[in-house]
C-alpha cells in the first residue's frame, strides 16, 4: 500500500542556515582567506553619508557581482532568481532563509550608475 507523505510546507521548523552549507563548500573557503569589510572605505566616496535613500550595503553588491563571476551567471536577473533558492549564496551573503535579495534592477542601477568612471570592479 502507498503511503502518503503528509504536507510539510507550512510546518514551522528552526534551522541554522550555517548548518546548511557543508564545511568545505567553495564559498566557505573564500569567506575564511578574504575579507570584504575593505570595500567600504573604498567605495565610501560614491555614497552620500546623509541624503537619500539607504543604499545597497557595498559588500553586499559585491559579493553577488562574486558569485555571478565564480559560479559563470552572466544574467543579473538569474543571479538573484538562484540566490533566492540557494542556501549557500545567501550565507555567503549574510542573508537568512527569510531575508528579502535585493532586486535585480537595484544592483543593475548600482553598478552602472554609482560606479560609472570608475575602476572599483577592477
Amino acid at each position: 500500500m502507498l503511503k502518503e507523505r503528509p504536507p510539510t510546507q507550512s510546518a514551522l521548523e528552526f534551522v541554522c542556515i550555517d548548518e546548511l552549507v557543508p564545511q568545505d563548500h567553495l564559498l566557505r573557503k573564500i569567506d575564511r582567506v578574504i575579507d570584504f569589510s575593505f570595500l567600504h572605505e573604498l567605495v565610501q566616496d560614491y555614497y552620500c553619508p546623509n541624503n537619500g535613500r539607504p543604499a545597497l550595503d557595498p559588500t553586499l553588491m559585491f559579493k553577488l557581482l562574486f558569485i555571478g563571476y565564480l559560479y559563470g551567471i552572466r544574467s543579473e536577473r538569474q543571479l538573484i532568481r538562484d540566490v533566492q533558492v540557494n542556501v549557500a549564496y545567501r550565507w555567503f551573503l549574510g542573508l537568512s532563509l527569510t531575508d528579502k535579495v535585493p532586486d535585480a534592477s537595484t544592483l543593475s542601477a548600482n553598478r552602472i550608475r554609482r560606479f560609472k568612471d570608475s575602476d572599483i570592479y577592477q
